[in-house]
C-alpha cells in the first residue's frame, strides 16, 4: 500500500505534535534505572503506557524452563527471574487487511560506571542542546519512545494499524536475549520486526555473533620471597587473553570476513571485560578469572566458536612458560548469539527506505554492526524478516550517554509512515496518545 502525499503530511505533523510528550515520557523512562535485575519500575510505566494507548497488556516472566532447550539460548547471568517481566502491547485491529508487524525494544540498561565521572547522575535525565542525557537514554529508551510516539500519532489522527500490531518491551538485551526469545516461545509472530536501535538512523542488514566467556586459571601459590616457586595466575590469564587476540587478528583477516563486512575496518572485536584473582599481596596468585567478549561473523556456528577459542588456549597452556604447570577451566554464560543478516531485497527494508526518504528527503545507510541485538531471534529463530532502525545517539555504555531528540521525532515519523504502509489504517472511534491525550 503506498500512502498519499496528504496522509502522509499529516502523519508527520502528528508525530511532530506529540515531541514534548515523547521526550517527557523518555525522562521518565530513564528516570528508572532499569539495569539488571531492577527493571520492574520502568516495565510498570512500559504497561501504563500501552494500557493508555488502547493497547491489550501482556505482561508475562521469563520461564527458564519453558526456553532452555529452544534454538538462541543462552546461559543466564542471574537465576532470579522473579518479578522481571516482559511487557506486550497488543493491538488487533476490526479487520486484518494489512501485514502484521512487531516493534520491539530493550528496557534494560547497562551499569553506569562510576557515577562521580558523569556531568549529573545517571538516572536523572536532563535536556541540553537538543540532546536527552542519561543511562539508557540511547540505548534503547528513546527507541521505545519512538515507536509508542508513532502509533499515537496514527490514534491522534483518528486511525490505527489495519493489522496486528505487537509492541514489546523486553528484558536481558543486553545479557542473553532471553526476554525476546520468551516472546518467540510464547507464540509472537508477524510478517515482520524492526528494533529501533541506536544506529544513527542507518539499516541494519548484518549483524555480528557475540559470546561471553569466562576463562578460570589455577597456578601455585609461594611466597614472594621465590616468586618463581609460583605460578602467577593473574599474569597467566593476560597470556591467555593474549593467546585468545590471536584467534581475533585471524577472524579479521580479509580471506576469513563475511561480505557484509569486506570493507570495515575491524569487524571483530575481544573485549577482556572483567578480571579478578589474588589473595593476598605478599602471595604469588593461584586463582584468577577474566571475563571476555567474543565477536564472531554470521554463517559461524556456536559449536566452532567454542572449538576455536578452547584449540587457542589449550596451545597456550601447552606452549607458554608463564602457563606452565596451571589448570585452566572455560566456563559459557551470557551471550551465546549467533549472527545473522538479512536480505536488503527484503521487503522490509524496502518499506523502511522509502519511509526514510520521505522524512529525511536523502538516502538511507546501510549497517553491518559489529554488535548483536534481539533481531537475531526473529531473522534465524522466528522466521521474522527483521532489522533494526533507530535514533542518533552517542556514549553508549559509557559516561554521560546521550540521545538526539529531533532524530527520535524523526525515527518516530519513520516507523509510523511504514507502519501506515505495510500494515494499512482504518478508522478508530477512540484516539490515544501521550498521557492518554485526544
Amino acid at each position: 500500500m503506498n500512502l498519499d502525499p496528504a496522509l502522509s503530511a499529516d502523519i508527520k505533523n502528528a508525530v511532530a505534535g506529540l515531541a514534548d510528550d515523547g521526550t517527557a515520557f523518555l525522562a521518565d523512562l530513564v528516570a528508572e534505572g532499569s539495569v539488571l535485575g531492577r527493571e520492574a519500575g520502568a516495565q510498570k510505566l512500559m504497561a501504563q503506557r500501552f494500557a493508555a494507548m488502547g493497547l491489550d497488556v501482556d505482561r508475562f516472566e521469563v520461564d527458564l524452563d519453558a526456553i532452555r532447550g529452544l534454538p538462541g539460548f543462552s546461559p543466564p547471568v542471574t537465576d532470579v527471574y522473579k518479578g522481571r517481566e516482559n511487557v506486550i502491547g497488543r493491538h488487533v485491529p476490526k479487520a486484518a487487511t494489512g501485514r502484521s508487524l512487531i516493534l520491539n525494544g530493550h528496557i534494560d540498561v547497562v551499569p553506569t560506571g562510576p557515577e562521580a565521572l558523569w556531568t549529573a547522575p545517571p538516572f536523572t535525565p536532563r535536556v541540553e542542546h537538543g540532546k536527552l542525557y542519561g543511562r539508557g537514554a540511547g540505548d534503547m529508551k528513546a527507541g521505545i519512545a519512538a515507536y509508542c510516539l508513532a502509533f499515537d500519532a496514527l490514534a491522534r489522527l483518528g486511525l490505527q494499524p489495519a493489522a496486528p500490531v505487537y509492541l514489546q518491551s523486553v528484558i536481558e538485551e543486553e545479557c542473553t536475549g532471553n526476554g525476546a526469545l520468551a516472546c518467540l516461545a510464547r507464540g509472537y509472530r508477524a510478517d515482520a520486526a524492526i528494533i529501533p536501535e541506536p544506529f544513527d538512523q542507518s539499516l541494519l542488514i548484518a549483524q555480528l555473533g557475540v559470546m561471553w566467556l569466562t576463562v578460570d586459571m589455577f597456578g601455585k601459590p609461594a611466597h614472594v620471597l621465590d616468586t618463581s616457586a609460583g605460578t602467577n595466575a593473574i599474569e597467566g590469564v593476560y597470556a591467555l587473553f593474549d593467546a585468545l587476540r590471536k584467534v581475533e587478528a585471524a577472524w579479521n583477516e580479509p580471506g576469513f570476513r563475511h561480505a557484509c563486512y569486506r570493507d570495515h575496518r575491524h569487524p571483530v572485536n575481544f573485549n577482556l571485560g572483567r578480571i579478578s584473582g589474588g589473595e593476598w599481596p605478599s602471595s604469588v596468585p593461584c586463582a584468577a578469572s577474566i571475563d571476555v567478549r567474543v565477536g564472531f561473523y554470521p554463517g559461524m556456528s556456536i559449536a566452532a566458536v567454542k572449538k576455536a577459542l578452547e584449540g587457542a588456549v589449550r596451545d597456550a597452556v601447552a606452549k607458554v612458560p608463564a602457563l606452565r604447570g596451571a589448570v585452566v577451566k572455560l566456563r559459557y554464560r551470557g551471550f551465546q548469539a549467533e549472527g545473522c543478516a538479512i536480505d536488503p531485497r527484503d521487503p522490509l527494508l524496502s518499506g523502511l527506505r522509502r519511509a526514510h526518504e520521505a522524512v529525511s528527503e536523502k538516502p538511507i545507510v546501510e549497517l553491518a554492526s559489529t554488535a548483536t541485538t534481539d533481531a537475531r531471534f526473529f531473522i534465524l529463530y522466528g522466521n521474522t524478516p527483521a532489522t533494526c532502525y533507530g535514533p542518533k545517539a552517542g556514549s553508549i555504555h559509557g559516561i554521560d550517554e546521550w540521545v538526539d531528540l529531533a532524530s527520535m521525532v524523526e525515527v518516530a515519523q519513520v516507523l509510523a509512515l511504514f507502519m501506515a504502509s505495510w500494515c494499512g489504517v482504518e478508522r478508530r472511534s477512540i484516539k490515544a496518545g501521550f498521557g492518554g491525550m485526544g
